[in-house]
């Protein structure tokens, strides 16, 4: 498990498409919903250019959405949350950018508290997924 500041990562056993998976699973059982997948690998691919799985998961819930947007729309540009699946060498990670970066970039907005709430449950779907 690796906690930066910015972002929270955890390597897991499972197959990359499993973990994938794992993390559409977890995030419905957080009360937040999976808007769209990136498919990194297949983007670049279709560009000639090889590099290993990554899959960007986007998720949301429109209550945590509207209360933040309600006190600084610009927080828009760091939304939708985003969870990466990717591989390294063999190796399967789960990794989120913090929420909690979004009372560091907007620090006058008021959004500490909900950024908190927000990020363990993002903490909780990464560690769900990786089990």
């Amino acid at each position: 498990m690796t906690t930066q500041g910015m972002y929270y990562t955890v390597a897991t056993d499972k197959g990359f498409d499993a973990a994938v998976a794992s993390v559409e699973e977890a995030t419905t059982a957080q009360g937040m919903k999976v808007l769209h997948i990136h498919d990194v690998q297949a983007t670049l691919q279709s560009k000639g250019y090889v590099v290993e799985p990554l899959k960007i998961i986007e998720i949301c819930n429109a209550h945590y959405a509207y209360e933040v947007l309600a006190k600084d729309v610009m927080i828009s540009l760091m939304m939708p949350c985003k969870i990466n699946v990717f591989t390294r060498e063999g190796q399967t990670y789960i990794s989120a950018l913090r929420p909690t970066m979004l009372a560091k970039f907007f620090p006058g907005a008021g959004v500490d508290e909900i950024a908190l709430q927000v990020d363990a449950k993002i903490r909780a779907i990464v560690d769900a997924a990786s089990r």
